[in-house]
């Protein structure tokens, strides 16, 4: 096989995502351990009964970035490797991908993009390399042609609780102190550097998704060629609500709302959502 996609699991998409048979694809899962249990970022997870078993436990709770070894073992199933990792600043998954290729013989097949973000990001730019490839790009385009795709990408989020982010040193205690209010709702974004900013405070979530559109529409112009991608854990009806608040003023070219993996419910709890394009 000539190109592979391989992407960790924050990426919130499953196996199956790439239907061309011709593109290699794989999912790096990452880990989250309640105590000394460990839950596997894989396809068969259930994230509400890991969420479930979590608030139940009076243990601490962690993730883990997969190894090294977990990427390089795929390496050879292919020509040509694109690792699609999360944001180096909140993970070190980044880091660990790029350890297996600097020790894989064949390291200038191999390039490992950071996203600087998660979720429907990551899926945005496997759509982008699936495109390239498709078209006929050589891997010596497509590199370029997608990290500079991914710095025109945005992702804000909504949660209802930020106890594992704080917890787990990837938000400061004072934005977690904010969202634990029941009036004061904070709409976040990933930030050019791959940090979580706050960039609004709201009353209620009404008033946090009629901000974020606000905040969404003033990012681009050109939203009848981009794709919006929305995650939620366990929140359909919300996601459904923002979908159709911003294509009232956002004419996004096409829309995907799905669940979230493991890893993401992990940080953005019950009721999270994160909206993508």
């Amino acid at each position: 096989m000539k190109y592979q996609i391989l992407v960790d699991s924050s990426s919130d998409i499953m196996p199956d995502y790439v239907k061309n048979t011709e593109i290699g694809f794989g999912i790096i899962p990452l880990s989250i351990y309640v105590g000394e249990k460990e839950f596997v970022d894989n396809e068969n997870l259930k994230p509400l009964e890991m969420l479930h078993e979590m608030h139940e436990s009076k243990e601490k709770s962690r993730s883990a970035c997969p190894s090294p070894e977990a990427w390089s073992a795929k390496f050879k199933d292919a020509e040509y490797t694109f690792c699609i990792a999360m944001t180096n600043r909140l993970s070190g998954t980044y880091n660990s991908a790029s350890v297996a290729r600097d020790m894989a013989e064949n390291k200038e097949n191999i390039h490992v993009f950071d996203t600087l973000a998660t979720s429907g990001t990551m899926q945005l730019v496997v759509d982008k390399i699936v495109e390239l490839i498709e078209s006929g790009a050589e891997f010596s385009t497509i590199v370029p042609t997608v990290e500079e795709f991914i710095k025109s990408r945005h992702l804000f989020f909504i949660l209802h609780r930020f106890d594992n982010l704080v917890a787990n040193g990837r938000m400061s205690k004072f934005a977690g102190f904010m969202a634990k209010t029941l009036i004061i709702r904070p709409v976040c974004t990933a930030s050019p550097e791959g940090t979580i900013d706050m960039v609004s405070k709201s009353i209620g979530a009404l008033g946090a998704y009629k901000k974020l559109v606000e905040l969404a529409s003033a990012r681009c112009e050109d939203f009848k060629d981009r794709k919006l991608v929305i995650t939620h854990c366990d929140n359909l009806e919300d996601a459904e609500k923002i979908r159709d608040m911003l294509l009232a003023v956002c004419p996004f070219k096409e829309v995907d709302i799905h669940e979230m993996r493991g890893l993401c419910s992990y940080y953005a709890l019950d009721k999270g959502l994160i909206i993508c394009f």
